[in-house]
């Protein structure tokens, strides 16, 4: 697969171009793109006795302006950074991230010093030396680590390793009886300053473990370690075990006291809920009851509407005078059979009795 035109481009341009003393290139103040270093990416970083220099070159150091513009693959500018690097840390971390990205090709050096020194003029560390190699090596951001670094450095050393700039802080750092190890590097314009992480050092790890000491110890003889191990005395073991059960208890209650508050708290917003619907349907309980008994109910309608039918059955409405009258035919009488009398009857009815007889009389004599 060929590349880009422009990455052809900017090679013609470097080759055409003329070169300082240690192959640096100019391209209009631009600093060329390099490829990254995937060495400290996929193990760790090797110690500079285990690094083989070509001693046959002769070297010479590139300046401030050559490293700031980009120096060429084969010629990375080299900076070296050193320190205790005890318990390391976030600010251990971004300290070397600085060095190793204050020039577009850096090779990062990094010096550990061994315990002796470190005990001789600084204090006692937690981490001993091989282990604090070994962390400084996992670091991705370093190239090569040197192991028993000097604590002053010397021309000899620089020129050994073939260092072109110290990393550092600037801030002066007294050390062995001078006010700042790194005044004569400073004067002969090899320093290159980095930023401290606020917030975040050794020291600061060490005060907070001393400071929650109790803690720690409780912590680690619930893990199984031996008071012997942890230099506790007998009494304060028995007391840190005493401690470690009275909070155990404490927790109970108070997981107690919190799920008992989540208990009300439901039953509280349960009971709400119930009283809300009931109210509700109280509401709708008495507006049914109103529109079908109250004054101008639905029942009151019906019981009109069932009144005026039964009235209406009771006595239903006369016909209208001007309608035709119909005569009644005289209902025919009754004659006892074989006789020609009429049965007998009552005083009140003789009258029509007689009228009848006279009636069936007559008809005989017309016979």
């Amino acid at each position: 697969m060929e590349p880009p035109t422009s990455s052809r481009l900017n090679s013609r341009k470097r080759r055409k171009d003329g070169s300082g003393p240690n192959g640096a290139t100019e391209l209009d103040g631009i600093p060329p793109k390099m490829s990254r270093r995937l060495l400290g990416l996929r193990e760790p970083a090797p110690f500079s006795d285990e690094v083989e220099i070509d001693y046959s070159k002769p070297y010479i150091r590139v300046t401030y302006e050559e490293a700031v513009r980009g120096t060429p693959l084969d010629r990375p500018v080299r900076v070296y950074a050193d320190g205790i690097f005890d318990l390391f840390h976030s600010g251990h971390a971004r300290a070397l991230m600085q060095a190793k990205n204050l020039f577009p090709n850096t090779y990062l050096i990094v010096g550990v010093c061994s315990d002796e020194l470190t005990h001789n003029f600084k204090g006692f560390t937690v981490m001993n030396e091989n282990e604090r190699y070994d962390a400084v090596q996992h670091c991705r951001y370093v190239d090569e680590v040197v192991r028993n670094a000097p604590w002053t450095l010397t021309p000899e050393f620089l020129a050994e390793h073939r260092i072109d700039f110290v990393a550092h802080d600037d801030i002066p750092y007294s050390s062995a009886g001078s006010d700042d190890v790194y005044k004569h590097i400073k004067e002969a314009g090899m320093f290159a300053p980095t930023q401290r992480t606020e917030g975040i050092s050794t020291s600061d790890i060490i005060t907070r473990i001393v400071r929650d000491y109790d803690v720690y110890a409780r912590r680690n003889l619930q893990r199984g370690y031996t008071a012997k191990e942890l230099n506790v005395s007998f009494i304060n073991e028995k007391k840190y075990h005493l401690q470690e059960r009275v909070d155990k208890v404490k927790k109970r209650v108070k997981d107690v006291e919190e799920k008992s508050k989540e208990f009300v708290q439901k039953v509280e917003e349960k009971s709400i809920d119930l009283i809300q619907k009931w109210e509700e349907k109280s509401r709708e309980f008495i507006g049914n009851f109103l529109e079908m008994f109250g004054p101008e109910g639905a029942l009151k309608h019906m019981l009109k509407e069932g009144k005026g039918r039964m009235l209406q059955a009771i006595s239903p409405k006369q016909s209208p005078s001007s309608s035709p009258t119909h005569d009644r035919s005289p209902s025919p009488t009754f004659r006892w059979p074989f006789s020609t009398k009429t049965p007998p009857s009552s005083p009140a009815n003789r009258s029509r009795n007689e009228s009848a007889v006279t009636y069936d009389i007559s008809e005989d004599e017309e016979d």
